[in-house]
């Protein structure tokens, strides 16, 4: 099962680590957050090193939906109560001008980048849409409300956002990663003062980004408390009825919908990882129903960090931590948030100041109802008497027979029928009795 980026798709090749090196910023991970930090450091002449454990965008860049765009859902109107229009207003305008770093980088990249329209829309909450216009007007957003879509399904109401995009990922990550200093198969086994110990030698260097997904650094920042990962599905069809635009519904469990060239994305079934979901069979169900004549190419799944807030952490790893960084929390909407992850860390790394640094803090509160949640989840997997466990912090694993899998519900590791990592926060395989 592999998402539809992958087909005829030229993956470049980049040694792994032969010794001991040395660098002014070392970046762990190499998905597109890595990939474009490195990029944006390279260009303002930072001297930075990126590592991969396994291969470039093997992770969850591969299986991204790839929607470009400042609409996460409903989040605007949230952001307004829980935060005030000044810092909303910032988080908007970030994400808007990680749009027009994408359309300019993608000017000279063959990457079947295109403009579409985005919208989400409520199957049977119009006041939350009504809400949601009016909190983009108060910052400066030229929202458009609809009372009908061009979908098969009956919505109370939705919102647009003119000249969004999307793209595919893996054409556009692999076009930027010519001419960076990348190794792959270099796994990092500990992180140290001053640098980072590999399989394959160490690396001394002033500065870490750790864009590694889910950050695998426990003892900083408490991230296995303030994350939790959410699965999605993905089934891509042909002949199937053409739309213009990208639709989401404002539920995590609902439905999305964007074009790749004559295919329809259709996604769905989604869940917390290690929970029962609709999964595949939710979204089979309603092609079935709805684009009669639609014939499956592919199938796919992902996941995706959540964070307390809806807003992801980007910066400083933790307040003692004044040389470590990170991205992460991207809550579904990777591609903008990486670009602004590069954005903001490019500039932090060299100690200039970014005017969007402080709405994402990594050290900002995270008392939110959200945040007990994930605590009692963590509670019943270390007390859950069932094998076996996962190696990150001693969760009861489930096996998940959809994807045949062992997953973790406390903080989203995944494991093969083998014992071997699929994602992290783990790091290490798990032991199977």
């Amino acid at each position: 099962m592999q998402s539809i980026w992958n087909e005829d798709i030229k993956r470049p090749r980049f040694g792994k680590l032969q010794g001991d090196i040395k660098t002014d910023v070392l970046i762990i991970g190499g998905g597109i957050t890595g990939l474009l930090c490195a990029y944006m450091m390279k260009k303002e002449g930072v001297d930075c090193v990126l590592v991969e454990a396994d291969k470039l965008c093997a992770g969850i860049t591969q299986n991204t939906t790839a929607k470009i765009t400042c609409q996460h859902g409903l989040i605007y109107d949230k952001m307004i109560q829980r935060f005030g229009e000044e810092k909303t207003q910032l988080y908007f305008e970030a994400q808007m001008e990680a749009l027009r770093q994408y359309q300019e980088l993608c000017k000279n990249t063959e990457c079947d980048f295109e403009e579409q329209d985005s919208f989400v829309y409520s199957l049977n909450d119009r006041k939350k849409i009504e809400k949601e216009a009016k909190a983009l007007e108060k910052i400066g957003c030229s929202a458009m409300f609809f009372e009908k879509v061009p979908l098969p399904l009956k919505v109370s109401a939705a919102v647009g956002i003119k000249n969004q995009a999307q793209f595919n990922p893996l054409k556009f990550a692999f076009s930027i990663a010519e001419n960076l200093p990348v190794y792959e198969n270099t796994k990092v086994l500990e992180i140290k003062p001053h640098g980072a110990k590999t399989h394959a030698g160490n690396i001394k260097s002033e500065k870490i980004v750790v864009a590694t997904h889910f950050p695998f650094i426990n003892k900083h920042g408490s991230y296995f408390l303030k994350m939790y990962q959410h699965r999605s599905y993905v089934i891509a069809y042909e002949n199937a009825q053409k739309i213009n635009g990208m639709y989401v519904d404002e539920d995590k469990k609902g439905m999305s919908f964007r074009t790749y060239n004559d295919m329809l994305l259709l996604g769905g079934g989604g869940h917390r990882t290690g929970k029962k979901g609709g999964n595949w069979a939710e979204i089979s169900a309603f092609a079935k129903k709805n684009y009669k004549n639609a014939s499956e190419i592919t199938r796919w799944a992902t996941q995706d960090c959540m964070t307390v807030d809806d807003i992801p952490y980007i910066g400083q790893y933790s307040k003692n931590t004044p040389s470590l960084y990170v991205a992460t929390g991207f809550n579904k909407w990777g591609m903008t948030s990486a670009m602004t992850s590069a954005m903001i860390l490019s500039d932090l790394v060299r100690d200039k100041e970014n005017k969007y640094a402080e709405v994402f803090s990594p050290s900002r509160s995270i008392l939110r109802p959200q945040l007990a949640i994930n605590a009692a989840e963590s509670l019943m997997g270390l007390i859950t008497p069932r094998a076996p466990r996962c190696p990150h912090m001693g969760c009861a694993l489930r096996y998940n027979p959809q994807e045949h899998s062992w997953d973790c519900s406390c903080h989203g590791s995944r494991f093969n029928e083998k014992g071997e990592i699929i994602n992290n926060p783990s790091s290490d395989d798990m032991k199977l009795k």
